[in-house]
């Protein structure tokens, strides 16, 4: 859980400034996105082939192999 305190003479854009850039470090925003719905066991599977046949390709284009 990401907390940012307010100092006395601080303001409110700055406060946020430095919210923004936790919640950033934190990564919660593509854990967020990730989560947003249910993804079923054979969805999940068919994301990751994806993932996996793309990232072959572009390993292979730049004469890399993956072992």
């Amino acid at each position: 859980m990401t907390k940012v305190t307010v100092g006395e003479n601080e303001g409110i854009e700055s406060a946020l400034r430095r919210f923004k850039r936790e919640v950033s470090k934190a990564e919660i925003f593509p854990d967020m996105k990730k989560h947003r719905y249910f993804e079923t066991p054979i969805e999940k599977r068919k994301r990751k082939a994806v993932a996996r046949h793309k990232q072959l390709r572009r390993l292979s284009r730049y004469g890399k192999k993956q072992y």
